[in-house]
C-alpha cells in the first residue's frame, strides 16, 4: 500500500514521497494567542494531530513544528490599530506578553484536553526576530524586496517578472489581485497594491517593536513562519499545514518568500483542512453563533442540551474527512455520543471473548485489516476508517453472542489492530478512564487537605474526611510513606 495525500498545490492526491527515506517534516500554523482558541482552530489541529498520529503509526519518524504567532498579527499592513495585540492589550489592559502567556496557556490546555500530541518543537515568532531580519536583508539583497519609510515590502511583481507565478496556490490571477485591493493606511509606501509586508515600522503606538537595521519595528505576518519553518525543516520540507483560511494570502506569501530566498520550492505536500460550521451556519461572535471549546465540554452553552465528553467531540470530529466541511449542531454530538459509547463497550467485550480454535470464521480479518488501512493510507480518510471500525464491533457483538467464532491468533492480532487504530492513530480516549484519572487527582487533593488538618491538630476534621470517604466506599489508609487509598 502507498500513502497519498492531497496536494492543494497541484489539486490532486499524490503518491507521498518524502525527501529522506522514513522521515518526515511537516509544519502546521500554530495560533495567535491574543484570544480563546474557538473551536474552528481545534479541528484544524486535531485534523492534523490525527495526521501526525497516522504518519507515526505507519512508521514514519515526524519532525512535527507547529508555532506560536505572539509578535503582532497585522494582516493587511494597514493601520497598527488593526493588530489583533494591540487591540486586545488596550481591552484588557494588559502588558502583550501578559496576554501572549494567558492566552498560550489556554491553547496548550484545550488541545490537552482534546489528547492532542505536542508538536517536536513549538517556535515562538519573538524568539526568531533575529532569523527574519536576516531573510528580510536577503531578499532585498536579491532584489525581490525593498525599504519604503523604515518598511520593507516584498515585491509581487518583480517576483512574476522573474518567471514565478504568485497566486500558484490559491489559483489567482495577478490582474485580478491588483484590480480587486482595498485601499489601506500604508499602500502609499508600496510600489504596487499587492506587495506584502516583511517588516513594518512600529508607530508611537505600537507597543511591540524590536532594533533592525531599518530603524524600530515588528515582522510581518507571513515572514514568521517561513523563518521558523525554514530553520527546523530546512529549506524544502515535505508537509506544511494550516487552516483553509490561510491558502491566500499567508500560504501564498510562504511560498513566494521561500522560493525567492533559496530559488526552490518550500514545501512538496501542501495540506488544508476546511472549517466548521454549526447548525449548517458558519460561527461567527458577531452572529451570535459562536461557541468555545470548553462551553461545549461544560454545557454551559444555549446550542447543546448536555455536555460532550472531550472524547466525543473528538470522535465526532473525525468522522468528517480533514478536507470536508464539517457541520456540528446537538443531534450530530448525540449521533457521535452513541456510536462513540458503542465503539467503547466493543472494546470491552473484546477482552472477555474467548478463541474457539476449531471453527471457522466468517469474518475475513486480513481482508478487514486492508480495507481499514487503505482508508488510512488514502489521505488519511478518517470517516472511511471510522466506518470500517464499525464492521469491526459488529462482528465483536456477534462473536460476544455466540454467532461467531474467532481463533486464539486472530483475536489476539484483532485485539492489536483495534487498539492501535482506535487509541494510538485516532487518538480516542475511554471516558471511564479518563474519569479514573480526575477521580484519583481528587482524593489526592482530599488526603492533602486531611494531611494538613492533622498538622494543625484539627482531628474532627481529619476524621470527618476519612469517615465521609469510607462511608462512600473509599477507605484511607496511613503508612510510613504516607496515606493511600483503596475502592471497596
Amino acid at each position: 500500500m502507498q500513502l497519498k495525500i492531497y496536494n492543494s498545490l497541484t489539486g490532486e492526491k499524490e503518491i507521498f514521497k518524502p525527501i529522506l527515506d522514513g522521515n518526515v517534516g511537516m509544519y502546521v500554523c500554530g495560533p495567535t494567542v491574543y484570544s480563546n482558541v474557538h473551536l474552528g482552530n481545534v479541528r484544524t489541529f486535531l485534523s492534523f494531530d490525527f495526521i501526525y498520529r497516522s504518519l507515526t503509526h505507519l512508521g514514519y519518524k515526524v519532525r512535527y513544528v507547529r508555532n506560536i504567532t505572539d509578535a503582532g498579527h497585522l494582516t493587511d499592513d494597514g493601520d497598527v490599530n488593526n493588530d489583533r495585540f494591540v487591540k486586545q492589550t488596550r481591552l484588557e489592559k494588559l502588558e502583550p506578553m501578559e496576554i501572549v502567556q494567558k492566552y498560550t496557556v489556554d491553547f496548550h490546555k484545550v488541545l490537552e484536553m482534546f489528547n492532542l500530541l505536542p508538536p517536536n518543537i513549538e517556535p515562538t515568532a519573538t524568539g526568531h526576530i533575529v532569523e527574519q531580519i536576516e531573510l528580510t536583508q536577503k531578499l532585498i539583497e536579491r532584489g525581490f524586496a525593498y525599504e519604503s519609510n523604515g518598511s520593507v515590502y516584498f515585491d509581487v511583481l518583480e517576483y512574476n517578472r522573474r518567471g514565478l507565478n504568485y497566486g500558484e496556490l490559491s489559483k489567482r490571477n495577478i490582474e485580478e489581485l491588483f484590480a480587486n485591493t482595498r485601499d489601506l493606511d500604508g499602500q502609499g509606501e508600496k510600489k504596487n497594491p499587492q506587495d506584502f509586508a516583511l517588516w513594518k515600522k512600529a508607530s508611537p503606538a505600537h507597543i511591540m517593536r524590536w532594533n533592525s537595521p531599518w530603524g524600530e519595528g515588528f515582522p510581518g505576518w507571513h515572514l514568521e513562519c517561513t523563518a521558523m519553518s525554514t530553520k527546523y525543516l530546512g529549506e524544502t520540507f515535505d508537509i506544511h499545514g494550516g487552516g483553509m483560511d490561510l491558502k491566500f494570502p499567508h500560504h501564498e506569501c510562504e511560498i513566494a518568500q521561500g522560493k525567492a530566498c533559496n530559488d526552490a520550492a518550500p514545501v512538496n505536500y501542501w495540506m488544508h483542512a476546511n472549517m466548521l460550521t454549526m447548525n449548517s451556519q458558519r460561527m461567527s461572535k458577531s452572529t451570535g453563533n459562536y461557541i468555545l471549546p470548553m462551553q461545549l465540554v461544560t454545557g454551559e452553552n444555549d446550542f447543546f442540551e448536555k455536555p460532550f465528553h472531550p472524547s466525543i467531540v473528538r470522535f465526532c470530529f473525525l468522522q468528517a474527512h480533514y478536507r470536508s466541511v464539517l457541520d456540528i449542531s446537538n443531534d450530530a454530538m448525540l449521533a457521535s455520543e452513541k456510536g462513540f459509547v458503542r465503539l467503547m463497550e466493543a472494546m470491552k467485550v473484546l477482552h472477555s471473548i474467548s478463541p474457539n480454535d476449531d471453527k471457522q470464521s466468517g469474518f475475513n480479518l486480513e481482508e478487514w485489516k486492508n480495507k481499514a488501512y487503505d482508508a488510512l493510507m488514502d489521505d488519511f480518510n478518517s470517516p472511511v476508517l471510522i466506518a470500517h471500525l464499525f464492521e469491526a464491533v459488529k462482528y465483536i457483538f456477534a462473536l460476544n453472542d455466540g454467532k461467531e467464532t474467532i481463533s486464539a491468533k486472530d483475536l489476539e492480532d484483532l485485539k492489536l489492530t483495534l487498539n492501535a487504530l482506535i487509541f494510538d492513530v485516532l487518538g480516542l480516549q475511554s471516558i471511564e478512564e479518563n474519569n479514573n484519572e480526575k477521580l484519583d487527582q481528587t482524593l489526592k487533593v482530599l488526603i492533602e487537605l486531611r494531611n494538613q488538618a492533622r498538622k494543625s491538630k484539627n482531628f474532627e476534621l481529619s476524621d470527618q474526611i476519612r469517615d465521609r470517604l469510607l462511608a462512600e466506599g473509599i477507605e484511607l489508609k496511613d503508612g510510613r510513606d504516607g496515606t493511600t487509598y483503596v475502592l471497596n
